[in-house]
């Protein structure tokens, strides 16, 4: 199978996941529509495949040498996927949570503003890295975390996200053709 075939084959086990994630209007603000995992991780099946999946499409961007995911949400996914590729994996934290030296990237975010860290030492230069969250809203924490792997010297090979909210067009800010997601909401 070439990378489109195995893309769209994933789109498809995307679609009937996304039967098992639960909606929740006006939350947390007015007007939001939250998109609750929390089904798809009490499932062991529905985890390890959506594991399973994330890990495939992350491979569609060729060998890389680390992971990183932003805290809280891509902590359940990231670690699980960095194993799965036989890489190392990078947290990704909010402002004070680190306890070596960091370095910090401001973002914003569909509610709000805050900061992104890591380690200064996380990434060597030259250092192949795929961003993974578990959803991609306006890109604004995944565009913070690659201007921090940029400035150690690493290279963005790809984003990989469970859900992507095609409609506040965040993939368009990371580049479009760095960006793969296992369901989309359109």
């Amino acid at each position: 199978m070439d990378t489109n075939e195995i893309i769209d084959k994933l789109k498809k086990q995307g679609k009937s996941i996304a039967a098992s994630i639960a909606e929740i209007k006006d939350y947390p603000e007015p007007g939001i529509s939250f998109k609750d995992i929390t089904p798809v991780l009490q499932s062991p099946e529905l985890f390890d495949k959506v594991n399973t999946a994330l890990s495939d499409l992350s491979k569609c961007f060729g060998n890389a040498d680390l992971v990183i995911s932003p805290e809280s949400r891509g902590f359940l996914f990231g670690p699980v996927i960095a194993d799965r590729l036989g890489t190392g994996f990078i947290p990704a934290r909010k402002s004070g949570k680190l306890p070596r030296a960091v370095i910090e990237e401001p973002y914003g975010k569909e509610y709000g503003t805050d900061k992104i860290q890591i380690h200064k030492d996380a990434i060597k230069k030259g250092q192949r890295v795929i961003i993974i969250d578990d959803v991609l809203a306006t890109g604004g924490t995944a565009k913070a975390i690659s201007r921090l792997v940029e400035r150690l010297g690493g290279i963005v090979a790809g984003y990989v996200f469970f859900i992507e909210l095609c409609y506040l067009d965040g993939a368009n800010l990371l580049g479009s053709d760095k960006v793969l997601s296992l369901v989309e909401y359109k």
